[in-house]
């Protein structure tokens, strides 16, 4: 893990396309502004975390994967 110290105003540059900038620092808290790609997916961590245990779940099933029916389960599409 790098550490770096940054005073408000003082920002860090990572891969030339993101920009972190400390804004406010307040007690224990800081808050920080980000300028990012619109492609660049921005997530705090326990949301990433929530998101990852949903697809992991939403992944899982407990249909047997012989013997199904598939054709019964996709409609055709309108006009056939």
């Amino acid at each position: 893990m790098l550490y770096l110290t940054r005073k408000v105003g003082e920002s860090v540059v990572i891969n030339d396309t993101i920009e972190v900038t400390v804004v406010e620092v307040r007690g224990k808290s800081i808050k920080l502004g980000f300028v990012f790609p619109p492609e660049v997916s921005v997530l705090r961590r326990e949301i990433h975390e929530r998101i990852k245990e949903e697809n992991k779940a939403a992944g899982a099933t407990d249909l047997p994967a012989e013997g199904l029916d598939l054709p019964s389960l996709v409609k055709p599409p309108k006009g056939d």
